[in-house]
């Protein structure tokens, strides 16, 4: 049977003694024992105690004194500089044997994430049986500094609970390496990749402690920039995913659309209900008619003609209306109410004027020429357009510009509907090559304007997404990292172009997963344009405290890869966040109208322009030239020729499918 190590977490807080639901590091670093610490630790529930000395003193001696002590003693809180900043005043005198190597550990480790590591006081070290090690208060930094240790602290318990020294070293530093899952690698030999399928055993008396089966070398992760050009990858380490597994990822990953209140109003338009919407009033609320005319009194058929007293007028403005009289008729307006007791509405076309009153100005009489006027004819019933409590528009019905929806929540009287918010997108170009396109004077050597930058933005812009401008970032990881972490704050999506490929000043995969933290979903797709697509998440959390993800569509900086891309991977995930149901570019089927030729290994998508043909099918032709940096083929282009792997060519009258970008013309034979 394994016997697990006791572990202890204390979180060292006066907020989060005051009020523990506060507290997000205690779960955080015992969710990393459970994630990444190889199944050796039995962890006990985080406990609490404010920024105080003696209570701190208190917790580590009653863990490390007690017959049943913990192994280890993890804290987070109270190692900053600030006056009540006293964790390791109060841990260091407890301490009876310091270990400096693993407080070099930690700020080595959090030296490669940010500077402002070096702001960090950490202690660790032995007290009796049991090691003790204080890691930041920050939920992101005390996980970072456990897990750049956590793999060796086993073998540090083990020895520090009194086991034999000899033993526990035998076979030397190569099989401790093995039994930790780590590896020490020449520095020619930094992104070799390793196998061990070897099965290790660590034990001493009851403790046998398992480890990883796999080595930091053998996962995925992004250049060092401080290594330099010599030591960076010559392959790309992301695997090549095709199209359809990499929306999949990114539609997983998008967070769940957020409603809210909204006021009926124009600024609806390309919003998505968050609630079905039934009706609270009648449409009509009132017994209206659908004709100018005379609302009379129809017993009985046939009985409608002759000679009536005209004695009220009805019209469409609101007001009192008097009953109706037999024998007599109301002058009615279309939409007007009609008089209680009348029973149908006769055309002014079926009626001819017989006298006026004595000053001229009214009608007195009328004749109705037709007897065939029915009981309810040319009336409109109470509610015969929207019954009360009807439901007449749906959750994840858009309001489109056309009016209708806008049109139907205002008749019902809603003044205002849950729908979901749209997330806000930052638009980033990066490159020390890059300048403004509206930049005056000639180009130097090696720069190029900005187009990604404004023809995203109109894109995204065009389909109702707020939009906001993140400049140009140049092509040192501290002027990214500090540009990309003020985005965060702002937007909810960044795009970003450029910096995703091979080179040395590549830095968008390493300043996401390095600096900020990121997850790297995939960062290569089989598609042509837009092979080196990458696409990343961000813990990030926001202005109330709350923990919150950000999304990073990396696209590559050549313009027909960027909007390419944008199209097929930004979109469904701006849909998706937005509440959309239909998501992605609308697919049809078209008639080549020359020949096209497909790739070889990796699906391809073609600029061209599809029309209506006079023989009611819609035809496609390519722009021309396909070079991903070829920002012509983009020009009228209103659709994505979807050119299946496999090489070959597709002859002209051929049909394949397309996914359209814009508004189909006409022409064509």
């Amino acid at each position: 049977m394994v016997n697990l190590l006791r572990t202890a977490i204390l979180i060292i807080s006066d907020t989060a003694s005051a009020a523990p639901e506060s507290d997000k590091a205690g779960p955080l670093l015992a969710k990393t024992f459970q994630d990444v610490g190889n199944e050796a630790w039995d962890v006990e529930k985080p406990c609490i105690v404010p920024d105080n000395v003696s209570r701190i003193q208190d917790a580590i001696q009653a863990w490390c004194d007690d017959a049943q002590y913990f192994n280890l003693i993890v804290t987070s809180g109270g190692t900053g500089f600030a006056q009540k900043d006293t964790t390791p005043e109060a841990i260091g005198p407890l301490i009876d044997r310091h270990a400096p190597g693993l407080v070099h550990a930690m700020l080595a480790a959090s030296m490669q994430i940010t500077p402002f590591a070096m702001m960090s006081r950490p202690v660790a070290g032995v007290r009796k049986n049991t090691l003790i090690v204080t890691l930041p208060g920050s939920p992101k930094g005390a996980t970072e500094n456990l897990q750049s240790i956590l793999k060796l602290l086993p073998h540090a318990c083990l020895q520090a609970a009194g086991g034999d020294s000899r033993s526990l070293h035998s076979g030397g530093v190569k099989k401790l390496e093995e039994e930790a899952g780590v590896t020490s690698k020449p520095s020619g030999d930094l992104h070799r990749r390793h196998d061990h399928s070897h099965s290790h055993s660590h034990q001493h008396g009851s403790h046998n402690v398992p480890r990883a089966h796999t080595t930091p070398a053998d996962r995925l992760v992004s250049n060092d920039p401080q290594a330099g050009p010599t030591r960076r990858y010559r392959e790309s380490p992301y695997p090549m995913l095709p199209v359809e597994l990499a929306t999949e990822i990114i539609l997983k990953h998008t967070p769940s659309p957020n409603p809210f209140s909204a006021a009926v109003d124009i600024s609806l338009v390309g919003s998505v209900l968050a609630e079905d919407v039934t009706a609270s009033e009648a449409v009509p609320a009132f017994r209206a008619s659908i004709v100018d005319g005379y609302a009379i009194i129809v017993t009985k058929p046939k009985k409608s003609k002759g000679v009536f007293a005209v004695s009220s007028v009805s019209h469409a403005a609101p007001g009192q209306v008097e009953a109706l009289q037999a024998g007599r008729v109301a002058r009615i307006t279309t939409g007007a109410p009609l008089p209680p007791d009348a029973t149908s509405v006769v055309m002014v076309e079926d009626t001819v004027l017989r006298s006026m009153t004595a000053d001229g100005l009214e009608e007195n009489e009328i004749e109705i020429f037709t007897n065939d006027i029915e009981p309810n004819e040319n009336v409109r019933e109470v509610g015969s357009d929207v019954r009360v409590g009807e439901t007449v528009l749906n959750k994840g019905d858009i309001i489109t510009a056309v009016g209708g929806e806008l049109g139907l929540l205002a008749s019902v009287g809603r003044a205002e509907v849950m729908i979901y918010k749209k997330p806000i997108v930052g638009v980033l170009s990066t490159g020390d090559e890059i300048i403004p396109h509206n930049r005056a004077g000639p180009l130097r050597l090696g720069e190029v304007r900005d187009s990604n930058r404004p023809t995203i933005m109109a894109a995204v812009k065009s389909w109702g997404y707020e939009v906001v401008d993140l400049g140009i970032a140049s092509d040192t990881p501290g002027a990214l990292e500090t540009t990309l972490r003020s985005a965060l704050r702002t937007v909810d999506v960044i795009i970003t172009t450029g910096g995703v490929s091979m080179g040395e000043l590549d830095l968008l995969k390493p300043t996401i997963e390095r600096s900020l933290g990121g997850t790297i979903h995939f960062g290569r797709v089989a598609m042509k344009p837009g092979k080196p697509t990458t696409f990343a998440t961000i813990p990030f959390k926001n202005n109330a405290g709350d923990d919150d993800t950000r999304l990073i569509f990396s696209l590559p900086g050549n313009p027909a890869s960027a909007v390419v891309t944008l199209h097929l991977f930004v979109l469904p995930s701006l849909q998706a966040a937005s509440g959309e149901k239909e998501r992605g570019l609308p697919k049809v089927v078209v008639v080549l109208d020359e020949d096209v030729r497909c790739d070889e290994t990796r699906s391809e998508y073609q600029r061209a322009i599809v029309i209506a043909g006079k023989d009611g099918l819609l035809h496609a032709v390519t722009t021309g030239g396909q070079r991903s940096s070829r920002i012509g083929s983009l020009k009228a282009a209103n659709s994505l020729l979807c050119l299946p792997a496999g090489g070959g060519v597709v002859k002209a009258g051929g049909r394949m499918e397309a996914l359209l970008m814009g508004q189909i013309g006409s022409g064509g034979d």
